[in-house]
């Protein structure tokens, strides 16, 4: 380019300069982003430099920065790039690489997609997996590993339930593994056996780790291909930073690498896996932090129960459909006060996993001990799916200010589950998105992906509608809990950022905060509520830097 003009232009979709160096103003576009006092406000023109955000206004932005470029947003939606503040990111990029078993309607349906994988793959030691899902079956009933033997009797095959949970593998792996009938059920999981004892195939939970401990190790090529996978997908999602729930040592070491090289292409704030036995090394070094915000490191996640599909959260009561099962504590419940203290005393925000209403009242009971003890209450402290909670204790989430890390999308995906699992009375308090907003909780909205699909526009909708892709049920399934727009999005940007400590960089797009933001194809506050689900990303920009 021989001279410069005063101002340069571009259209949305041939941006081929670097824009990071000099003022770009996205201009002609209809954005919108939640300020905290003022909730939704709207612009036509966005303004940034060096990645971080100059204005928001109108066309008028224009003459106040002279040499800038100017791109035309061709009349798009423009939104802050979306935060998932619940995933499993290199999870999701193993299940994108392996057998996704999503959707399938029967097991035999998915053993002969297991199989073709594996024909497509003879050099595999194992066959792993992931997705499947008694619920949408038929007969509703629990695969058995004789289904796997019949085509797969000398691989050992490992496939996760859809909300990783339980695991069903065949014989090979339980011979491997060394379970048999005499094996006994370890703490806090559960070896379903058949009417003579002998293992079905179906590992509960803890029980999963007695084949998991058996998988191959993975290495950091295959981390690597986890990881590039998982944030080009995030990416085209129009998710531009995560809440990565549960990381071991591998993967902090591996997170802190990536983050040096500044290699990562997606925001992740990491929860260090309170299971992991290095968890006190890692929490001594305190918390961690890159100069471009791309990797925060100062929260953990613990496990306190297992999941409502099988049946291992952790209930107060009886479960309503099966009277002798009460649910699972991951964690031993003598654990949990030292735990939180320990947590705690370090200055590290502790997120725990609660599903069942046992298992939220416990994380509630701790939490209000440890504080007496130790102190760190203002470290922002999470429930993280607050799914099923006595309608007793939603207030004690205000009272102890812990923010509820909630998924709509489970909300959906189980209704056609979750009152014959608890029965009526217990879903007063079960994916009660609106009661926990309504007493002023501060709600961060996530996915859980891979558990499902990553897409935040079908968690936006599902928190608006409460109703699944084809409109059911007719008004919603207990609307009383639907969120208005304004409402989910603030979930699923500016408080999902509060939620990790990052409201002053995150969230939104006001000046000096990282210019992360996405265009759409339509104006979601200006079409029926219904179709928000079908919102296709069109670009994705972090730090003033298009990503897709």
């Amino acid at each position: 380019m021989k001279s410069r003009l005063k101002i340069f232009t571009a259209t949305l979709f041939a941006v081929c300069v670097d824009l990071a160096a000099q003022p770009t103003l996205v201009t002609n576009i209809q954005g919108y982003h939640i300020l905290p006092e003022q909730g939704l406000q709207s612009f036509s023109t966005l303004a940034f430099e060096n990645g971080k955000v100059l204005a928001t206004g109108d066309k008028t932005l224009i003459g106040q920065y002279p040499g800038a470029w100017v791109v035309d947003g061709e009349g798009k939606t423009l939104l802050p790039g979306l935060i998932d503040a619940h995933g499993h990111l290199l999870g999701l990029g193993q299940n994108l690489l392996q057998v996704d078993l999503r959707g399938l309607t029967s097991a035999r349906e998915s053993v002969q997609k297991v199989n073709d994988y594996a024909a497509r793959n003879p050099q595999l030691e194992w066959i792993i997996g992931r997705g499947w899902n008694q619920v949408l079956w038929h007969d509703k009933q629990y695969p058995s590993a004789r289904q796997l033997d019949e085509f797969l009797p000398d691989t050992p095959v490992w496939l996760e339930r859809i909300d990783g949970h339980a695991a069903w593998v065949n014989s090979k792996a339980l011979a491997i593994a060394g379970i048999g009938k005499d094996t006994l059920d370890p703490p806090g999981g559960q070896i379903l056996r058949d009417k003579e004892g002998n293992p079905t195939g179906v590992l509960i939970d803890n029980a999963m780790g007695l084949v998991a401990d058996h998988l191959p190790e993975t290495d950091s090529a295959s981390m690597q291909r986890a990881l590039n996978e998982a944030s080009s997908h995030l990416l085209e999602q129009g998710i531009t930073s995560m809440h990565d729930a549960g990381i071991d040592h591998q993967t902090y070491h591996f997170y802190l690498q990536q983050a040096e090289q500044q290699t990562l292409n997606i925001r992740i704030y990491a929860m260090i896996a309170a299971s992991d036995p290095k968890l006190i090394q890692m929490l001594e070094k305190g918390p961690r932090r890159d100069k471009k915000d791309f990797l925060w490191i100062q929260s953990v996640k613990a496990y306190g129960d297992g999941a409502l599909g099988s049946r291992g959260a952790a209930m107060l009561a009886p479960y309503s459909d099966d009277q002798d099962n009460k649910g699972l504590l991951v964690t031993a419940e003598q654990d949990l006060p030292e735990l939180f203290r320990t947590v705690l005393k370090h200055g590290f925000q502790l997120n725990f996993h609660a599903i069942g209403d046992k298992s939220n009242r416990l994380a509630l009971d701790h939490y209000a001990k440890a504080y007496e003890q130790v102190g760190g209450r203002s470290l922002r402290h999470r429930i993280e799916h607050a799914q099923v909670v006595s309608t007793d204790d939603i207030p004690r989430f205000k009272e102890l200010d812990i923010i509820a890390s909630m998924q709509p999308v489970h909300a959906t995906s189980d209704k056609n589950m979750a009152e014959d699992r608890i029965g009526k009375k217990r879903l007063e308090g079960a994916y009660a998105w609106k009661r926990f907003i309504d007493q002023g909780t501060v709600l961060a909205a996530g996915s859980d992906f891979p558990v499902e699909l990553a897409n935040p526009f079908h968690g936006l909708h599902a928190a608006v509608t409460r109703q699944d892709h084809e409109g059911e049920p007719p008004g919603g399934w207990q609307p009383e809990q639907k969120l208005t727009l304004e409402q989910a999005l603030r979930a699923f940007t500016l408080d999902a950022a509060y939620a990790a400590h990052q409201e002053k960089i995150l969230g939104n797009l006001e000046p000096g905060k990282w210019a992360d933001f996405i265009l759409i194809d339509r104006d979601i506050f200006n079409i029926p509520a219904g179709q928000i689900w079908q919102t296709k990303v069109l670009q994705t920009w972090v730090a003033g830097d298009q990503k897709r």
